[in-house]
């Protein structure tokens, strides 16, 4: 998006691991710090939560967060969703200490400050968006702003990264664009192509680090398997 370049833009995961080594005690002379600023997360999920609950543990002057899509509703419906994971609103223990979220809000652009802020990020212009039939649309007129001196992209993806890699290897692709490897049976986590496995969110799409764990260790057994023969390794 415009503005992209800006100063006090930044991943979520260049933000969120800094303060796991501040807790540790380890020196960190270029730390992004929250402090007296306002604080705009791009992304509802776990991670855009992580953000809100350290920005405010920083001592931020306000936390945002805004979400593509629509709010979810208090309760569950059981019907609608089952077997699938529920849809419903979740707060976390992050937004309780103090945050303002927003949903059905898409970000046009972010603007620089003026004079020595020039190349700094100083504010966030959003539109609210619409959902029919699966389709996103902008809502006309309600475009806004909001003050942002740091604004963090906690945003989830869609499908692996094509271009390099998986171009390169040619490996076939599942219905969502992950790469195809099954669980099930002899060779479990072996892609299309010949000594190639994949695990974790690349085979399964986005999902939690535990299943990423878990995964590569059950990978991990699979190849030892097939260059071994066997493997002694936990499944």
């Amino acid at each position: 998006m415009p503005g992209r370049e800006l100063e006090g833009v930044y991943y979520a995961m260049d933000f969120l691991p800094q303060q796991n080594k501040a807790n540790a005690g380890d020196a960190l002379p270029n730390r992004i710090m929250a402090t007296g600023k306002h604080v705009v997360v791009i992304g509802g999920g776990d991670t855009g939560s992580d953000c809100v609950g350290t920005g405010n543990r920083h001592g931020a002057l306000s936390v945002t967060q805004f979400e593509l899509m629509p709010q979810p509703p208090e309760r569950e419906n059981k019907e609608l969703n089952w077997p699938y994971w529920p849809l419903k609103m979740r707060t976390s223990s992050s937004h309780e200490e103090g945050c303002t979220r927003d949903f059905a809000v898409a970000t046009k652009k972010l603007i620089a400050g003026e004079g020595a802020d020039s190349g700094k990020v100083k504010a966030l212009q959003a539109v609210r968006v619409e959902w029919k039939n699966g389709q996103m649309s902008e809502i006309a007129g309600s475009e806004f702003e909001v003050k942002a001196d740091l604004v963090f992209l906690a945003m989830g993806f869609v499908a692996p990264v094509k271009q390099g890699l998986l171009e390169q290897l040619a490996v076939e692709l599942d219905a969502r664009n992950n790469v195809k490897a099954s669980t099930d049976g002899a060779g479990c986590y072996a892609t299309s192509v010949a000594k190639v496995f994949a695990a974790g969110d690349m085979r399964r799409g986005q999902s939690l680090v535990v299943w990423a764990i878990r995964e590569g260790r059950q990978c991990a057994r699979e190849v030892d398997t097939f260059l071994m023969g066997s493997s002694t390794l936990p499944r």
